[in-house]
């Protein structure tokens, strides 16, 4: 009983932060069409910009939580940077375009973007020590979690109601579903488009950040770290489907706990049993879990 439970926090734990970058890659597809490989990056960027604004707030010794807010703006900071000039100055030149064309450009500025990381941050590997012990230790039973990978499944779950809050029940939102469903429609009707497209990447790209900004303190962050975050990530949005909120949500979830059941039970197992999951997945219903073949959905 106790190794059941072990297994469904460790999983819970890995399927939440992997949910937050899993659910901007749907989000950016869904809207722009894109099958962004430069995703993984982007969560490297929040996870060195997190670690250098921590190490500029711990300058603070009397407020520890305000490593927290430095992480969060880290990952709005690289949304705000980073979006406009890769939107904006790379990939609406190619809307429209054959889907494997964007993927061969979106891999290109993975490729710099890892270039990038190294010039500003060296190869060096950063530590994020101090945000993971400012919840402390949790007993469930007679086992002792980390507080912090509990507040990570917190912050989880709000994303994912915010997002799709956001969705489904703003102006903005109705506005998004008019967008994926016909863009020559929607831009008769006077909706600026490229806007949409903008604030939908701009979205994504903050996703991946916060994802890589509050996975910092568990990992060490170091050059190749985005390389692992991509392909995990197009598992579960693969398994999920592409374009679902829902989907993603629950591809997390497959990934995260087939990875636990792995580590605790067959350790050399733990990356083939993702793919073993998705293998499956995609025998029995190749359009993923929650999307339907005639229409993309978010």
């Amino acid at each position: 009983m106790q190794l059941a439970l072990t297994i469904v926090v460790d999983g819970l734990s890995y399927a939440s932060w992997l949910f937050i970058v899993a659910l901007g890659l749907t989000l950016v597809f869904g809207v722009l069409k894109i099958l962004n490989i430069a995703h993984g990056s982007f969560y490297a960027l929040g996870a060195y910009a997190a670690a250098s604004a921590v190490a500029a707030a711990s300058t603070f010794n009397s407020v520890p939580q305000l490593s927290l807010v430095a992480m969060l703006a880290a990952a709005m900071a690289v949304a705000l940077l980073v979006a406009p000039v890769t939107e904006r100055g790379l990939l609406r030149f190619y809307y429209g375009r054959d889907e494997v064309l964007l993927v061969l450009v979106t891999y290109a500025m993975f490729l710099m973007l890892e270039d990038v990381t190294k010039l500003i941050w060296g190869a060096n590997p950063y530590y994020v020590s101090e945000p993971y012990g400012l919840f402390g230790n949790i007993d469930i039973g007679s086992q002792s979690y980390v507080g912090y990978d509990l507040f990570l499944m917190a912050l989880a779950v709000v994303v994912g109601v915010v997002v799709w809050w956001g969705l489904n029940r703003t102006r903005f939102g109705k506005i998004v579903t008019a967008v994926i469903h016909s863009p020559e429609v929607a831009s008769s009707m006077g909706i600026q488009v490229s806007r949409v497209y903008m604030v939908a990447f701009g979205i994504g790209i903050f996703l991946a950040a916060l994802g890589g900004a509050f996975t910092a303190p568990m990992i060490s962050v170091q050059p190749g770290v985005s390389v692992g975050v991509i392909i995990i990530s197009f598992a579960v949005v693969i398994i999920g489907g592409l374009g679902s909120i829902e989907g993603a949500a629950i591809g997390a979830l497959i990934v995260g706990l087939a990875r636990a059941f792995a580590v605790h039970l067959v350790p050399v197992a733990e990356l083939f049993s993702v793919y073993v999951v998705m293998a499956l997945v995609l025998m029995l219903r190749p359009q993923g879990l929650f999307q339907r073949i005639q229409a993309r959905k978010i």
